[in-house]
């Protein structure tokens, strides 16, 4: 007991220290908190810090995301099939599967409340078709990815559904998606591990050869591409979802418990919608939750006094870093990056690169401008915050509006899109 109680408080407290360390030094910063968490859980995961179970422990728990049910280990310790050390190696695993679950339902709602839905709507018009193709680019290429690999590795379907996910949306959907469709640990932290380390060359390739390059055979950008906005919309609305200053101030700490309260209400009923499922249908459960929160969050962020709360959507990606370091340290790196997961890296592969050349192939053919089409794609490969950097490499602010409002579509649909397309191929 214990040891779980220092672990829920190391998950919990050390999200505060990492993002300390990133607000000290401009080089963590740039590293980003998100990839700290995971490396600072990785290296606990690996190290040998937590007790690992026995090969028997492992055997019986195979295919389970979560820990086995106490009953269970109850009439496998009794009978000598597994130690008494697995019994606290299980107890640790059933409360990571809790801290993941309850980050989730409460972070997801909370970065909803933030977006202003209604307002880049208004602007989707202009960067819809651009917005469009890429969302086809990614079911395309996603599913043919699928029938390609689908008998190299067990579950192709749910990791298919997930990088459709992080494509459309980004870390939140994706971490959503994991829940909703019962990934384990370590193909989590291989698919999450290496879109960072492919995000990290593909921001430096648009901020520097990209604008250049496709502005060569993609139509040019001309004023009526664009959308002008006052810049000051524009700045709030980008926010760096990595400034977490100023969450603790008078003006913002209570109404973000408030906030808070709300995302508690709507993970209640989402988990109470849950529960009517039937038995037979069980394996819809957490589909049906995910889809539910990400619902009633979209509907709450359009009630004005809600969305005005400021910190929401940082108070969300506080979350993502308690779950994004638990789930880092109950994977282990030797497994991550053993040799039966080459073909994993290969269909990560071509969903990634595979839908971006299907998307430049595509914006070719319905005459998108290069800047358009680079605001879009940096809006659903890295998120709206990273919009303006891409958009000051472009020297072109009048595509801001579009790349943002392509990242708040991707928000909303990325969970929908992920867990529908999932289900779809999950039949084949």
């Amino acid at each position: 007991m214990f040891m779980i109680i220092l672990l829920l408080l190391f998950y919990f407290l050390f999200p505060l220290v990492i993002i300390y360390l990133c607000k000290k030094w401009s080089v963590l910063a740039r590293i980003g908190t998100i990839v700290l968490a995971y490396a600072f859980g990785l290296v606990i995961g690996t190290s040998g810090i937590l007790p690992d179970g026995s090969k028997e422990y492992k055997f019986f728990r195979q295919g389970r995301t979560s820990g086995i049910p106490d009953e269970e280990m109850v009439i496998l310790v009794s009978s000598g099939k597994v130690t008494e050390q697995d019994l606290q190696v299980n107890r640790i695993a059933g409360m990571q599967d809790m801290v993941e679950t309850i980050t989730i339902l409460l972070a997801f709602p909370l970065i909803m409340f933030s977006l202003n839905i209604k307002r880049w709507l208004k602007y989707a018009r202009k960067g819809f078709l651009s917005v469009a193709l890429a969302l086809i680019s990614g079911i395309v290429m996603v599913t043919a990815g699928f029938f390609i690999w689908k008998d190299s590795f067990p579950d192709t379907w749910k990791l298919a559904g997930m990088f459709e996910g992080i494509y459309t949306g980004g870390t939140p959907n994706f971490a959503a998606l994991k829940l909703a469709l019962g990934v384990d640990a370590d193909r989590f932290v291989v698919l999450n591990t290496y879109d960072i380390i492919v995000g990290a060359f593909l921001v430096l390739f648009f901020i520097s050869v990209a604008p250049r390059l496709f502005r060569l055979f993609l139509p040019k950008f001309t004023e009526k591409d664009g959308i002008s906005l006052d810049s000051g919309i524009i700045s709030e609305e980008s926010e760096n979802l990595e400034d977490f200053s100023g969450m603790f101030s008078k003006s913002n700490f209570v109404p973000l418990l408030k906030a808070l309260g709300l995302t508690i209400l709507i993970a209640g009923i989402g988990g109470g919608i849950g529960q009517l499922i039937p038995k037979e249908q069980q394996q819809f459960q957490m589909a049906v939750v995910v889809l539910t929160i990400t619902t009633l969050g979209i509907l709450a962020s359009l009630i004005r006094p809600v969305n005005r709360i400021n910190k929401t959507f940082q108070l969300g990606m506080y979350l993502i870093l308690v779950f994004s370091l638990t789930v880092a340290t109950s994977s282990n790196l030797r497994t991550v990056f053993s040799p039966g997961m080459l073909d994993l890296i290969l269909f990560i592969t071509w969903c990634y690169f595979g839908s971006l050349i299907l998307h430049i192939i595509l914006a070719k053919i319905f005459r998108i401008d290069a800047d358009n089409f680079l605001i879009t794609s940096a809006a659903f490969v890295f998120s709206p915050p990273f919009v303006p950097l891409v958009a000051n490499a472009l020297k072109n602010k009048d595509v801001i509006v579009t790349g943002i409002t392509g990242g708040v579509i991707g928000y909303v649909l990325g969970n929908y899109f992920g867990t529908t397309l999932a289900y779809l191929l999950k039949g084949f």
